[in-house]
């Protein structure tokens, strides 16, 4: 839990627990300690007059609950809650000290609306709530209320993968902070990340560390989907008087299913696209002394020239110096699938390797030319289990484990996957050398 000092030193107007909840898209509480300026919209004498034709007040109701009026000091990420009573209509508008309007849309649940992007800092604005009843007569609801200056610590919100990008079905997508999110924070962050996927898929954000969050569907993607996906987290609180920077947007294709199955049992690999095998490859797997990890791991980098130098990590006696051809890595501790043309007589009956998965020149060179970064492979029967963090092991994990790295509890959507509000580097980097 954060310190009583922290939540002291946080920006005035952020309701009666003295933070200030960061209102999303997908949930938002729905605080009842304000009640904005409500009118009839009709422009009509109040009930109780009596002189002339009485004018009736509209059935329908408006509240506003945050930001509160007058607010001042609000995060640019904030968006408008308000409550609503016998309403068959709501619109929620949103004017800078200018005028003009601001881009968003109302959340699922009726009850928030968030803006298209950040707010400007130190700007004014003007949030109306109008409802409107069975009769056909719109109440409104108006606050006014200033952001804050920007704020000098801003962390940095970046993805692994950039717009435009194909990859495999087993590709997790990949957000890093430049600086950790504190885990009360989480559920807020998270708020403000959304997943949207052409056809439509269900699917979970998950903590990796204070610094990193994946997202992954329920079961692999489906070939050739189309994905969006967005953290809105531009002014958002992040803790220690830190703020997002800005927000992210990024939008990717998932390209064939390709999915690689290896058994240590027949020392065969079998290759499937989209459910039909079309290749069958002899390889040898790590020796005893240097077993292969058993688990489902993805594509992380391609090499199609490299050098495997292992004297730091095994000695003088065990470790080599090694020119690789059609490097694939799989995991960080250096287990990769490449061409290993010294083995070619052992592949398919004897594990000589040091943790790799040795194939042919010839076997090597087609699968590098038909995989992806983010294409999945399933090794079995190995005396060593794969460590869940040695590569992108998402798939290593249950659903019922994924599920619980996230910061939200989890509710299927109605329709599954259609969007998930549950929410680096261009390059990966190695953190440990190769295997052989």
């Amino acid at each position: 839990m954060r310190a009583d000092q922290d939540k002291l030193n946080r920006p005035r107007g952020a309701g009666p627990t003295g933070r200030r909840r960061v209102l999303a898209a997908g949930v938002l509480a729905v605080a009842l300690a304000f009640t904005a300026a409500c009118t009839d919209g009709g422009g009509g004498k109040p009930s109780s007059w009596q002189g002339g034709n009485e004018t009736p007040a509209p059935k329908a109701a408006a509240t506003i609950s945050e930001p509160q009026a007058d607010a001042k000091d609000v995060p640019a990420s904030t968006g408008i809650a308000f409550t609503t009573k016998d309403a068959v209509e709501t619109t929620v508008e949103l004017k800078d000290s200018a005028g003009e309007a601001v881009e968003g849309k109302l959340a699922a649940d009726g009850k928030s609306w968030l803006p298209a992007g950040a707010l400007k800092y130190g700007e004014t604005y003007t949030a109306t709530v109008t409802a409107t009843g069975d009769d056909g007569r719109p109440a409104t609801a108006t606050s006014t209320f200033t952001t804050m200056a920007k704020p000098g610590k801003q962390i940095r919100i970046s993805s692994f993968l950039g717009d435009g990008q194909v990859v495999g079905v087993g590709m997790p997508l990949i957000v890093k902070f430049s600086r950790a999110v504190p885990e009360d924070y989480r559920d807020d962050v998270q708020r403000r990340m959304t997943v949207t996927s052409t056809p439509a898929q269900e699917g979970i954000w998950h903590w990796v560390s204070p610094t990193e969050i994946r997202y992954r569907p329920k079961t692999f993607w489906k070939a050739n989907s189309k994905v969006s996906y967005r953290v809105q987290a531009g002014g958002l609180p992040m803790g220690d008087g830190w703020y997002g920077r800005a927000d992210l947007t990024v939008d990717i294709k998932i390209g064939p299913s390709l999915v690689m199955t290896v058994d240590n049992k027949t020392k065969r690999m079998t290759v499937t696209k989209d459910g039909k095998a079309i290749k069958t490859i002899l390889v040898s797997l790590g020796k005893k002394s240097t077993p292969s990890s058993s688990g489902t791991m993805v594509v992380i980098e391609k090499l199609r020239k490299t050098v495997f130098d292992t004297f730091e990590e095994l000695g003088p006696e065990e470790g080599y110096r090694t020119k690789i051809d059609y490097a694939q890595r799989l995991t960080w501790g250096g287990e990769f699938i490449h061409a290993a043309p010294w083995s070619e007589g052992q592949q398919g009956s004897v594990n000589v390797s040091h943790g790799c998965v040795n194939v042919s020149m010839a076997d090597g060179a087609w699968l590098f030319a038909n995989t992806r970064i983010g294409d999945p492979i399933t090794v079995k029967g190995t005396e060593r289990k794969l460590q869940n963090g040695n590569g992108w092991t998402d798939w290593n994990m249950s659903w019922d484990e994924y599920v619980e790295g996230s910061a939200l509890p989890y509710e299927p959507p109605a329709e599954p996957g259609a969007e998930s509000t549950a929410d680096p580097d261009t390059t990966a980097s190695a953190t440990a050398g190769p295997t052989g």
